[in-house]
């Protein structure tokens, strides 16, 4: 276990924002948040997931709702802490450690944010390794664990207690049902794995990686060289397109932000078009209306000045933008991943097209 630096807190943004695959939320106001934290004395510290004991309890953070929404919801580190708090009274045993539902977006510092709050380490894994816009697409959903108990608050005050779901399907249905009606944004605390689960089925060091990506970009753009052409070695990606948005189709419902965005090509693209379609987070892309990459690979538009991730409640007309596609983890690709998070679980008659050939 060790603490986590001020100077780690931007990089993990940078990474969490780009391994939010377009959703996730915007992490700055999440960032502005820790940093405030820590100057005002606090600290968390990031804990190896193999130091769990077997039967700890860790709760697992995470904001859900529309993105878009939540900026003009300002993040408050006492009603991201709420939930856990009250999922703990409700359970009658203390939480060892805390941990993201999600590294990416704002979610990825959530558990930072409670660990402040609360002062319960934080543990450097999540169950997504990126972002999703619903709650059974999780590591531990496919590995059948059962949803007990989850809480949600929102700004007023409000907690809803939902105790037990038939699976995760429905304890996603539950909660939607109820953000939807808190203003499609709130905070929640979701079902607490032990530290078994978490060793056996948690996406491990996820945190990790999302310093590891930000400090990637970070140093390319203090060289002035080119951040997404750096963290695409880094990380083994693929660049999918470059180009310029023409035009965005954006709808707020049922709790999440869907839509699709066009860009021109530019550059070596020049006279091709990309279409990106998300729900919160970006599931598929057609190249001249050809498939070329789709969920769980994790999907990413990024400024191609900056490398700066930009999320599709913030893409508008103009903007130059490089679509990158960076590896999903392992577990989403099996039969039963792709069944949980794949083109079909979204909607799309076609199945998982990898933008990855070796």
């Amino acid at each position: 276990m060790r603490d986590i630096q001020r100077d780690e807190l931007e990089p993990l943004a940078t990474g969490a924002w780009i391994l939010g695959a377009g959703g996730g939320g915007n992490p700055y106001l999440s960032y502005v948040n820790l940093l405030a934290l820590y100057d005002g004395g606090a600290r968390v510290s990031l804990m190896d997931p193999k130091d769990l004991a077997d039967d700890d309890l860790v709760a697992m953070v995470a904001g859900i709702g529309a993105p878009l929404v939540g900026q003009e919801r300002l993040p408050d580190p006492k009603v991201v802490a709420r939930p856990l708090l009250a999922l703990q009274d409700h359970l009658k045993r203390p939480f060892r450690a805390v941990m993201s539902g999600e590294i990416g977006g704002a979610n990825g510092l959530r558990a930072l944010i409670a660990g402040a709050v609360t002062g319960l380490p934080a543990v450097d894994a999540d169950s997504m390794g990126r972002a999703f816009p619903e709650g059974q697409m999780t590591s531990f959903a496919i590995a059948g664990l059962p949803m007990l108990t989850t809480v949600l608050s929102d700004v007023r005050g409000i907690e809803v207690i939902i105790k037990r779901a038939a699976d995760a399907k429905w304890m996603e249905r539950l909660s939607r049902k109820a953000c939807a009606e808190m203003g499609s944004v709130a905070s929640a605390c979701r079902a607490p794995r032990t530290g078994r689960e978490v060793k056996d089925h948690g996406i491990l060091y996820s945190t990790s990686k999302a310093i590891r990506i930000g400090r990637v970009v970070g140093e390319a753009r203090r060289r002035r060289e080119d951040a997404v052409a750096a963290l695409i070695e880094a990380e083994r990606g693929i660049l999918l397109f470059k180009g310029k948005v023409q035009d965005v189709e954006r709808r707020t419902t049922e709790g999440f932000l869907r839509g699709t965005a066009r860009l021109a090509g530019l550059d070596g693209d020049r006279g091709a078009m990309l279409e990106l379609d998300f729900q919160n987070e970006y599931a598929a892309a057609w190249r001249d209306g050809e498939v070329v990459a789709t969920t769980p690979d994790i999907i990413c538009t990024m400024d191609s000045e900056s490398g700066e991730a930009v999320g599709t409640e913030m893409l508008r007309y103009g903007q130059r933008i490089s679509v990158i596609a960076l590896p999903a983890p392992e577990l989403f690709l099996t039969p039963r991943g792709l069944a949980t998070v794949g083109p079909r679980a979204f909607g799309y008659d076609f199945d998982y097209r990898p933008a990855f050939t070796g």
